[in-house]
């Protein structure tokens, strides 16, 4: 029996984690680890103890932002390092999957906090419509390494 490599895994189950986002416009997963052990999980959607997009406004999602974005949802990514934050958790080093690469604002956050690895599945420039991936991009120039996934088996 062939073993699924970590990325495999990881890859996975940051797709399944896509599924428990209540957002309308787009479902991502997170998941964030260290030293091949899960350090934290992430999907996006509204703060906790705020409205679920789908319930409050399922037609059309929650109201837009001045930039159009979503008024309410957090990303993924953000979600994922916001949770090891809050618990005290050392990103430094650690390796970053999301099935949607990172926005501009996120890529920051993740630089910041030390990540060093990013896969990503699926291209944000593709899902919004923009001529490049500015995150990708951010993240790249400033020594992070940035990997299109690809399943491995």
């Amino acid at each position: 029996m062939i073993k699924p490599s970590f990325a495999d895994i990881y890859m996975e189950l940051a797709e399944k984690l896509s599924t428990r986002s209540h957002c309308v416009k787009a479902h991502v997963g997170a998941v964030l680890t260290k030293d091949t052990r899960i350090i934290s999980l992430g999907y996006n959607g509204p703060p906790s103890g705020t409205h679920n997009c789908d319930m409050e406004w399922p037609e059309v999602g929650c109201p837009r932002d001045s930039k159009g974005s979503c008024s309410l949802a957090l990303h993924a990514e953000q979600n994922a390092i916001l949770y090891a934050a809050k618990n005290n958790v050392s990103m430094e080093g650690a390796t970053l999957y999301v099935t949607l690469s990172p926005c501009i604002a996120c890529a920051r956050v993740i630089f910041t906090t030390g990540i060093k690895k990013v896969y990503y599945k699926n291209s944000y420039a593709a899902f919004k419509g923009l001529s490049t991936d500015e995150g990708v991009d951010f993240l790249k120039r400033f020594g992070v390494e940035v990997i299109q996934y690809k399943s491995e088996n």
